[in-house]
């Protein structure tokens, strides 16, 4: 493990910490596991979407305490290997936010779909009674067709097997537009995190308004 890499996990433990609060406040917990751009990287802290939503939650009064498990560079495989320890305190709602970086990286969208499908299989086994939410991810273009439509079905597969709620495309309204992403083009610029935050809420609302 690489310098950055444990930094990023001492402040993933640092972020975590507050939910050691959340059964003495009366608060449920809504995690999301993600990568580079639930961490927030480029923004400021309270730029990134999941702090957003926070934000959102704090307005609406509703009960609930953010964590954000977001790790720069994360892939699912990443993800599944920080699973256990995440799980480790009481999870209510979990948004899984990883697969960009397997895209990237080329790797075969069995893998990614499989990864995911194991994570979904440990939470259900570990807190059976967690609702996960899976944020979809796609692929520019220039990856290839077919290996973009390959990866893009893996989050609605995923999702329609489990029958979990699925947001199909986390960066919709965001991914290929440059003024809201960063000079890398790939990451989002603050007002592009806002956009995701506005995605993500419409899709969490009716999740952490129910009783």
């Amino acid at each position: 493990m690489t310098i950055p890499q444990l930094c990023q996990r001492a402040l993933l433990i640092a972020l975590f910490m507050p939910a050691l609060a959340v059964a003495a406040e009366n608060k449920r917990s809504l995690v999301f596991l993600g990568d580079s751009i639930a961490a927030g990287l480029g923004v400021a802290e309270t730029e990134a979407y999941p702090v957003l939503i926070e934000q959102k939650i704090e307005e609406a009064k509703l009960p609930w305490e953010v964590v954000n498990a977001g790790v720069s560079g994360d892939t699912t495989a990443g993800g599944l290997r920080r699973l256990d320890w995440l799980l480790q305190r009481k999870i209510d709602l979990l948004v899984i936010a990883l697969g960009g970086n397997d895209g990237l990286r080329g790797l075969a969208p069995e893998v990614t779909q499989a990864n995911l499908q194991e994570m979904i299989d440990k939470v259900k086994a570990k807190s059976p009674e967690t609702v996960i939410v899976i944020a979809g991810m796609r692929m520019p273009p220039n990856l290839g067709s077919d290996y973009a439509a390959r990866f893009e079905q893996v989050f609605s597969a995923v999702a329609a097997k489990n029958k979990l709620p699925v947001i199909p495309f986390l960066l919709e309204g965001v991914g290929g537009h440059r003024e809201l992403n960063q000079a890398d083009q790939i990451h989002p610029n603050a007002a592009g995190h806002k956009m995701i935050a506005d995605l993500v809420w419409q899709n969490l609302l009716p999740l952490l308004s129910a009783k």
